[in-house]
């Protein structure tokens, strides 16, 4: 089952209507990594899900059979990259761009799974192909989903990894603004059009903006 069926199923299971607001809440950490030539290659991306989600999964899974808050050596394997199997073309809810300009990332790789405080945490690797040299121009990541099942909420201060040089801010959406576009896009919808969601998780998107002192 691949994520986005793995959301969907959850959606189903929690009792929460698929054109509502995110039901599934995910915090996010990002840590941006450069090579020895100083170009970011790419994105280390840790998802954090709900206790309310992460307690169905471990139930649906027939994992912490006790109650007890753990996971067994063997359950932990099975957990590992649950959320890992992507459809072709899949973004993975996570967008880079550099000048207004997209940027391609790669599949998800390295992954790790654990489940503590009653809440699953994974984490993957994405590679930016190719990567980016960067100057005062940031480097932008985003993370959302496009059609809001799940709400995604940087927490921590991002990360920075093989260069000094660079700083990474958090940039938080317009939520008024983006409320208002919102509700115009649903009150435009056919009145016979039923279950239907306006894919304007962007308006919403949380991001980091990484950006370097200039190199000759």
């Amino acid at each position: 089952m691949n994520r986005r069926s793995i959301i969907i199923a959850l959606s189903t299971i929690l009792g929460t209507p698929a054109n509502a607001h995110p039901h599934i809440f995910v915090d996010t950490q990002l840590e941006i990594s450069f090579n020895t030539t100083g170009e970011a290659e790419g994105v280390r991306i840790t998802w954090t899900y709900d206790d309310l989600t992460s307690l169905q999964f471990i139930a649906d899974r027939g994992m912490d059979e006790d109650f007890d808050g753990k996971l067994t050596l063997t359950e932990t394997t099975a957990l590992s990259g649950f959320d890992m199997h992507w459809d072709e073309g899949y973004p993975g809810d996570t967008f880079a761009s550099n000048r207004g300009a997209p940027l391609q990332l790669s599949g998800p790789s390295n992954w790790t799974a654990a489940y503590a405080n009653e809440k699953i945490t994974t984490s993957h690797f994405r590679r930016l192909i190719p990567p980016v040299a960067l100057g005062s121009d940031p480097l932008v990541i985003q993370v959302y989903d496009p059609s809001l099942y799940s709400g995604y909420y940087i927490v921590g201060k991002p990360k920075v990894v093989g260069r000094a040089d660079c700083k990474a801010e958090i940039q938080r959406p317009d939520m008024k603004a983006a409320n208002e576009k919102l509700d115009a896009a649903i009150a435009a919808l056919p009145g016979d059009v039923e279950n239907e969601f306006p894919a304007l998780g962007a308006i919403f998107a949380e991001g980091v903006l990484v950006t370097c002192a200039a190199r000759s």
